[in-house]
């Protein structure tokens, strides 16, 4: 359906093309050589054709896209209505189920589907914050970063009990999109995750307006560590993922002018380094 679309509209905007062109030249031709108009005349009439062929090949290639976005828009949006209801009852029977359960292993195992509707929840709320971004301006508000990265490593907890997170932190203040600013921790602390060796933990230093992410993993090559924020570049092929993750940090670190360093050596893991200022507006 897309690929059609966009063969329509390729094939619309070819054809006013070329046909605007070959009026152009008969009307060129016409008023030069049969009326012979005065030259100035002549391309004074083209420029005006020019305008107002412009205006009309504009619209018709933009047209059909806006209505098209607008369209995957109520999609969208529709859609995402859709999921609230049923995830809404699964936690609500989940937690009636848990009330009236006594079984360690059964717990368990409601906790593991407690912990999975956590996360359609969380990737739920990313989806309805970039369907409403799209239309709105960007949400910046007031809000302390150690409290929100201790709201990520309880959230990274609960999936990766396996793991330690150490955390040091001072009370600080930032103004940015705090959704946004969530997805570029939990990117990091996914990350170092999934590339950390036989040592499963994660340490968090914030101080002096600076977040240090640190892992104890492979670490990267010096010839990789120019790669990494490519979008769809990942230096294992055989982790999953989409590499993804670490350009959608690079842009928000970007657009928000957050200084975004990374230190690594081989063996030994992987340093991220966020520096920002405080209350930034």
């Amino acid at each position: 359906m897309v690929i059609d679309f966009f063969a329509n509209l390729r094939l619309n905007v070819f054809i006013y093309y070329v046909v605007s062109v070959t009026i152009f030249l008969g009307v060129l031709y016409y008023f030069t050589n049969i009326v012979k108009l005065d030259v100035y005349v002549v391309f004074s009439l083209l420029f005006l054709l020019t305008l107002l062929s412009g205006f009309f090949l504009t619209k018709l290639a933009t047209a059909p896209l806006f209505e098209y976005i607008l369209e995957l828009q109520h999609l969208s949006k529709e859609t995402l209505h859709e999921l609230k209801l049923p995830l809404s009852t699964i936690l609500t029977n989940l937690g009636m189920i848990k009330r009236k359960t006594t079984d360690e292993k059964t717990l368990q195992r409601l906790k593991r589907i407690e912990d999975a509707c956590g996360m359609i929840e969380s990737r739920y709320n990313e989806l309805d914050y970039m369907i409403k971004k799209q239309s709105t301006n960007e949400i910046k508000e007031e809000f302390f970063l150690d409290e929100l990265l201790q709201e990520r490593i309880t959230f990274f907890k609960h999936i990766y009990p396996e793991f330690s997170f150490e955390l040091q932190t001072q009370k600080t203040a930032v103004i940015y999109d705090k959704i946004g600013f969530s997805k570029v921790i939990d990117n990091l602390l996914d990350n170092g995750i999934k590339y950390s060796n036989k040592e499963k933990k994660i340490t968090l230093i914030l101080e002096q307006n600076q977040l240090s992410i640190i892992d104890y993993g492979v670490g990267i090559e010096e010839v990789e560590l120019l790669k990494i924020f490519d979008r769809y570049y990942q230096s294992n092929q055989n982790i999953e993922g989409f590499g993804i993750g670490l350009s959608m940090v690079k842009r928000f670190c970007d657009k928000n002018k957050i200084q975004l360093r990374v230190q690594s050596k081989l063996g030994v893991g992987t340093t991220i380094l966020l520096q920002f200022k405080r209350k930034e507006k």
